[in-house]
């Protein structure tokens, strides 16, 4: 953790829904003036989309039917530490960027499924955001979730986020139903070691529960929407959080425990933004307090 380098840390499955709440970032940096710089949790995957093929191949030959991109074999976890550690420290750090499709292609000048080259950070920024896979991952080598000053869990009932990965990969990706099934049922020992233990180390969790029908995510046709859905918010450390402020504000809300507050969907957004924008700004304060 840094007071002068702050880090934001947003973490989730494939799936759980991390982009989305990455734009209410952006809004609030840009309604409050935060100069925010980015890393992209794909960017540290190891392996681009042909090597990470033909690994799979080799391992499912020798008998590993588990190999996925959520293990420390797939992923620089490493180079993530070392680049929040060196980010907290000088408020610059170097990344690149994962080229997930052909728009990105043609804005970065690489092949879809190809890395960038890496490249350091502006400097001068207010202050660093992370968003991916293992924003707050903790192994016998790396602690990465120690440098983040604020980390955000998104965390979808497993149906649902089941249900949303699946979506995407078809309809956005062009996987099968049985591609996207098979690479669920790969990463699953993998998303039990090491994305699950992350919402351990997280701060603050959004957990989204459909009120519709989800029990067998594999053949639903539709995502819940939002207005068919609560969002359970559990925060770590409760002490400093005005309950009755955020229960006054946010209509048919309730305490479910101590540390819990529960809310309609359709007040996802406003949630956030009443509950990060201080708790950004207090950031943003205790950096410029430096100065």
């Amino acid at each position: 953790m840094s007071r002068k380098h702050p880090i934001i840390s947003i973490t989730g499955s494939s799936g759980a829904g991390t982009t989305s709440v990455k734009k209410t970032f952006k809004q609030i940096f840009f309604r409050e003036r935060v100069n925010a710089v980015y890393i992209e949790g794909d960017a540290f995957h190891r392996y681009d989309r042909a090597e990470m093929r033909e690994r799979m191949a080799e391992e499912a030959e020798r008998g590993n039917k588990h190999f996925s991109h959520f293990s420390p074999e797939t992923n620089l976890f490493e180079e993530l530490e070392r680049a929040f550690c060196e980010y907290s420290e000088t408020g610059t750090t170097v990344t690149r960027q994962y080229i997930h499709d052909a728009e990105e292609s043609a804005l970065h000048g690489a092949p879809p499924g190809t890395f960038t080259e890496w490249k350091r950070l502006p400097e001068n920024s207010d202050l660093l955001f992370y968003e991916g896979l293992h924003g707050a991952v903790v192994t016998d080598k790396v602690n990465v979730a120690r440098y983040a000053d604020l980390k955000i869990g998104v965390v979808p009932v497993i149906n649902l986020e089941w249900l949303q990965k699946m979506h995407r990969d078809r309809c956005v990706r062009g996987y099968s139903t049985e591609a996207v099934t098979d690479t669920i049922l790969r990463r699953m020992p993998d998303y039990i070691r090491y994305i699950c233990p992350q919402f351990a180390e997280t701060d603050i969790n959004f957990q989204r529960v459909p009120t519709v029908d989800t029990s067998n995510p594999f053949v639903a046709r539709w995502i819940p929407t939002l207005d068919e859905s609560m969002v359970v918010i559990r925060f770590k450390n409760p002490r400093g959080i005005d309950f009755p402020y955020l229960l006054a504000m946010l209509p048919s809300s309730f305490m479910s425990r101590a540390n819990s507050i529960v809310c309609h969907g359709s007040k996802l957004d406003l949630a956030m933004q009443l509950l990060l924008t201080p708790l950004i700004m207090q950031l943003i304060e205790r950096k410029r307090s430096l100065k």
